[in-house]
């Protein structure tokens, strides 16, 4: 029974499957023959199926009929006769020829801003042989005359007593300092023998004196960037005004720690030369062609960093500096070399071409790192003039009423270096080369000397002269008639009751100082006078007292006007940075 009713069911249920296979079947070939009415009107072309209508709309835009069997050599011709436009990416093609023109001035640019900073290099170290004794002398004279110096003190300019009680001016101060810097680290220097140097870095193997003087390029840099805050401090607490309260550890500590200091950098200068001049003086010359490869290595750790103005201004000033300081000791190692032939002039020819190679070298490799820097950060060759105009404007500032520093000072600050030490060294090595016996020797010596003047004299009015037109041609000239903030750092103002306090006082009248270069800078208390006494007035009732703020009003104004100040702060530019270049660096 059981099995008569399931074969009933299935039987059933056979003539609806069979309906609804009827009815897939009917829509499927509807469904086929779409498919091969498509496929057969749209043809194939590379493994695609390409519409007609569009194929026809192309045929009629397109000038060329396409051929309409593709073969071998169809596609040849088509290869050999393609053709494509420049001018559709116009701005791309025109941004590479910049770049193109832009490396091509960057060697003439450069090379323009090094002779500048050479110039005031020059400048500042030639100061430390010709002016600095004489500045030297005047403030010692000056201060053996003192208990006599009360009658002429409307007479000298360097006796009128300007800054309130003190004997000797602040510039006169840091001349004596430098003076006795000099004059003790020249006595202490007499104890370093350079000839038993000489040979114990000539014992040394190739690859250990090729570290050594990587080492010694890092330990230069360091003690540059620390030697002149070291000489900084020295100067600001040997002048500062006595009236303020002691925060420091006196003058003498400062001035011991300067002289250490100076000592210890000339050593390090003097193994720098020694170093050299075992390189110069090899046989087969590996040591010297190993230090003229190691500039090049200098290229791989700076071209492919990012740079930004700021930053090229920073390496800029530091390739200053050290092509500067190689020429310096290139003439060492020239002067060792002649006095170990006895001056022969013949052992100058065979040293000039190893001294030349050296300075092309580091020629070579600036011009290459400063062109890629400049490509690979999009930094046009323009910049190299806003550097100029920067070193000139330091120049130029140094020499007016209200100068903050002696020129030396700032191009040690800004390029990192440092005269003291390579002058201590120069004079070191010229005392032991040349011996002066004689008349005859004592009259050249004064003529040498009375040379080195003339020279520094031409060079200051030529650099001066660049320096005032550059600073015309970059718009600085307001610039230079700007005052420094008087108040001094940390100081906050305070809140004052606009019912309580006086009216204030109409302002004095401040005359533009001249930018001449030959008058006294002014003293502090003239550039800043204090403000006029108010006349007494009347006693009048003063009204009565306004009550007192809410709390929450006055925390509301002061975080609005610590939001005002924060969106009032300026960008710093060139001339704002205060701050060491890499070869001294302190950035920040």
């Amino acid at each position: 029974m059981a099995d008569s009713l399931a074969v009933g069911t299935s039987d059933e249920k056979d003539p609806e499957n069979e309906d609804h296979k009827g009815v897939k079947c009917s829509w499927a070939p509807e469904r086929m023959s779409e498919k091969t009415n498509i496929l057969t009107t749209m043809t194939e072309t590379l493994g695609c199926y390409e519409n007609p209508a569009v194929k026809e709309e192309q045929m009629e835009h397109s000038d060329v009929d396409e051929p309409e069997d593709p073969s071998l050599l169809r596609f040849m011709c088509a290869e050999l006769t393609r053709g494509y436009f420049l001018e559709h990416n116009e701005a791309k093609y025109t941004e590479r020829r910049e770049r193109v023109y832009t490396c091509m001035r960057i060697p003439r640019e450069l090379e323009r801003l090094m002779i500048f900073g050479i110039c005031l290099c020059l400048d500042a170290f030639l100061y430390v042989f010709t002016l600095l004794p004489l500045r030297t002398l005047l403030a010692f004279l000056r201060l053996l005359t003192i208990p006599c110096c009360g009658l002429g003190a409307n007479v000298c300019p360097y006796c009128r007593r300007s800054s309130g009680s003190r004997f000797l001016q602040p510039a006169q101060v840091c001349d004596l300092l430098k003076g006795l810097i000099m004059v003790l680290c020249y006595s202490m220097m007499h104890y370093v023998d350079y000839a038993m140097m000489y040979h114990l870095i000539r014992g040394q193997s190739v690859i250990k004196l090729y570290i050594i003087y990587n080492m010694l390029e890092v330990a230069d840099r360091l003690f540059s960037s620390f030697g002149q805050d070291i000489l900084d401090a020295l100067y600001w607490t040997a002048t500062e005004p006595k009236s303020r309260k002691r925060a420091h550890i006196g003058v003498i500590p400062h001035f011991f720690m300067a002289v250490f200091y100076v000592f210890l950098h000339s050593i390090l200068i003097m193994v720098q030369a020694s170093t050299l001049n075992v390189a110069f003086n090899s046989h087969n010359k590996s040591l010297l062609t190993i230090m003229m490869s190691n500039n090049f290595v200098e290229i791989k750790g700076s071209v492919f960093k990012k740079f930004e103005k700021n930053n090229l201004f920073q390496m800029s000033n530091s390739d200053i500096k050290e092509r500067f300081t190689n020429y310096v000791l290139l003439l060492i190692v020239c002067l060792r070399n002649m006095e170990q032939f006895s001056w022969n002039s013949d052992h100058l020819w065979v040293l000039l071409p190893d001294v030349f190679m050296v300075i092309m070298s580091e020629v070579a490799v600036d011009i290459v790192k400063h062109a890629f820097i400049t490509k690979f950060n999009d930094i046009t060759a323009d910049v190299y003039s806003e550097y100029k105009a920067s070193l000139a404007f330091e120049l130029v500032s140094s020499r007016q009423q209200n100068a903050y520093t002696d020129y030396s000072d700032s191009v040690a600050r800004r390029m990192g270096f440092i005269p003291l030490p390579l002058a201590v060294l120069l004079i070191r090595v010229v005392m032991s080369s040349v011996k002066i016996q004689g008349a005859l020797s004592s009259v050249c010596l004064l003529l040498f000397y009375l040379g080195l003047i003339t020279l520094k004299v031409l060079n200051s009015i030529i650099i001066l002269g660049k320096s005032c037109r550059y600073v015309k041609e970059a718009k600085m000239e307001g610039k230079l008639f700007e005052r420094p903030n008087p108040q001094t750092p940390k100081q906050t103002p305070k809140k004052t009751n606009p019912a309580r306090s006086p009216p204030p006082a109409a302002e004095p009248k401040m005359h533009r100082p001249t930018a001449s270069i030959t008058k006294q800078p002014t003293p502090r208390a003239k550039l800043f006078p204090s403000a006029p006494t108010p006349e007494p007035k009347e006693t009048v009732d003063p009204p009565p007292d306004p009550p007192p703020p809410n709390p929450e009003e006055i925390i509301s104004a002061d975080a609005q006007q610590s939001t005002e100040l924060k969106h009032r702060t300026s960008k710093k530019d060139l001339l704002e940075i205060d701050r060491f270049t890499i070869c001294g660096n302190r950035i920040g």
